[in-house]
């Protein structure tokens, strides 16, 4: 796989990749995956497109990656599909990698590693694993960012697709997100993921102008000015703010930052779950039920803590950039300071371990 540090998501190098490759095959892709997943809206292709489209229609993301996998040679399964268990000699159990710009396998989505048919595959799995509302949003990310999808993404298949245990992987610059079928046990989303964006160059403005996960961190700052002014004084943390990727669980005997969420009354506690529909928001209605679950088995929104961070505070507005919210076995940490990135790690119990 590609040695890609960490944390130069925002390297300026990254740029020439807009203008050194064209988004040549997303518009066909598109074209095809949402027609075969999104089939309630069949006239979005001719009957001749259906017919040729390798994307069948009503199709499940999880379905869809075990075609993927039986379309796949025995030289791309060997460089791109892993055991479910398998350990990476540097980054550890690779399945479970979260980072906020790596790369999983060596190949890029748009590469001539795969084949037109695979890649339509690989958007229609992508597309499956988010909302519809939220896919333009997501391609705008992608765009901004890396050039657009497929440009600067890889993908990985753990275990094999129908079995008991089976996890397709893609990663990029601001993105880990998976699909799983929940073969995953304990967890949400079937592991920590990440998202983020730089729409507005690196250092964003105040306002964030365009970037696609901005309006989760103004629902969270409503809850804020909601709360009175003691509230706000527990709320707030001056200094101190966890590093970001520091989003493995404390179990109920943690050290939680902020106001807890039994502090807030009932019309408070509402908008702690309006700012968590927010956060699931993007993805497909399996995921955040996955996520209320897992919350309900530590306790629900009571058993969380509320914390919004003085530091990084753009242009010192008292709209905070940076703000966490984290229970027991759940933490969504939301750092929008110079730009959006966010992590979520999100299980049922505490004794799920990160590799990060």
């Amino acid at each position: 796989m590609k040695s890609v540090p960490e944390f130069t998501c925002c390297d300026n190098s990254l740029e020439s990749a807009v203008d050194r490759r064209k988004f040549l095959q997303h518009g066909s892709n598109l074209v095809l995956a949402t027609g075969a997943v999104w089939s309630a809206q069949p006239w979005l292709l001719g009957a001749a497109e259906q017919a040729a489209s390798p994307v069948p229609a009503k199709s499940s993301a999880e379905s869809l990656v075990k075609l993927l996998y039986e379309a796949l040679t025995p030289g791309q399964r060997e460089k791109m599909c892993f055991a479910w268990d398998h350990q990476d000699s540097e980054l550890g159990l690779l399945r479970t990698r979260v980072a906020n710009n790596w790369d999983i396998t060596d190949h890029y989505i748009n590469d001539d590693f795969y084949t037109a048919d695979q890649r339509a595959l690989i958007r229609a799995i992508f597309e499956g694993i988010y909302s519809p509302a939220w896919h333009a949003k997501i391609d705008q990310q992608l765009t901004d960012d890396s050039g657009g999808f497929g440009e600067q993404n890889s993908i990985a298949i753990f275990g094999e697709p129908g079995s008991e245990k089976f996890e397709f992987v893609l990663t990029g610059r601001h993105l880990t997100v998976r699909c799983d079928g929940n073969t995953a046990e304990h967890v949400a989303f079937g592991g920590p993921i990440f998202y983020g964006h730089a729409a507005d160059g690196f250092d964003e403005g105040p306002d964030h102008p365009g970037n696609v996960f901005w309006p989760q961190a103004v629902e969270a700052n409503k809850l804020y000015k909601a709360l009175d002014g003691k509230q706000q004084q527990l709320a707030l943390v001056k200094k101190g703010m966890p590093l970001e990727e520091n989003v493995g669980f404390q179990g109920s005997q943690g050290k939680f930052l902020g106001i807890p969420v039994t502090e807030l009354a009932a019309d408070q506690q509402q908008r702690v779950q309006e700012v968590l529909n927010k956060l699931v928001e993007p993805y497909r209605k399996t995921e955040g039920e996955e996520v209320a679950a897992c919350l309900a088995k530590q306790g629900g929104i009571d058993a969380c803590y509320l914390a919004f961070f003085q530091q990084g505070d753009i242009g010192k507005d008292g709209v905070w950039d940076n703000w966490r919210l984290e229970g027991p076995s759940f933490v969504w940490h939301f750092r929008g300071s110079p730009h959006v990135h966010v992590w979520a790690n999100v299980a049922d119990n505490a004794s799920v371990k990160l590799n990060a």
